[in-house]
């Protein structure tokens, strides 16, 4: 519904939804970490300014968005040492078995690590193998 208020409140930065977020909009749109989001008075006090028409970014999406924070260092502990064993060539059972937790788990933490990545799913490009490189690209 355009002209709609919009807020977005995410567990991780997705580039693409913000991007698209501040394109098609002239303001009354909000874009926040679930986990920055540490005060109820601060989260009202953004619902109102979203409400009243302005625009309201968490600072570590502005900074993914121009480019200045390593993607990297938003990944976990737990998806860095996914991503780690991917690079070694292991297979999600084999990621698993390692970490001693369920493939559906592994499988979790390496979409987790593509949409930090801003990885999407391309039939052109192979994900697991972009996020390698980045990895490695470190």
């Amino acid at each position: 519904m355009p002209g709609l208020p919009v807020l977005i409140l995410s567990q991780y930065v997705e580039r693409l939804y913000a991007r698209e977020l501040l394109s098609d909009r002239s303001g009354a749109v909000g874009y926040l970490l679930k986990d920055r989001v540490s005060e109820v008075r601060q989260f009202v006090d953004t619902l109102r300014r979203v409400a009243a028409g302005q625009t309201v970014m968490d600072p570590e999406i502005v900074a993914q968005l121009v480019g200045g924070t390593d993607t990297l260092a938003t990944l976990t502990a737990r998806e860095r040492e996914v991503l780690g064993l991917m690079a070694e060539g292991r297979s999600n059972a084999a990621i698993g078995q390692a970490m001693h937790i369920t493939e559906r788990a592994v499988s979790k933490h390496i979409n987790s690590i593509f949409a930090k990545l801003d990885l999407p799913q391309s039939g052109d490009d192979h994900r697991r193998v972009l996020a390698v490189l980045a990895y490695l690209d470190r």
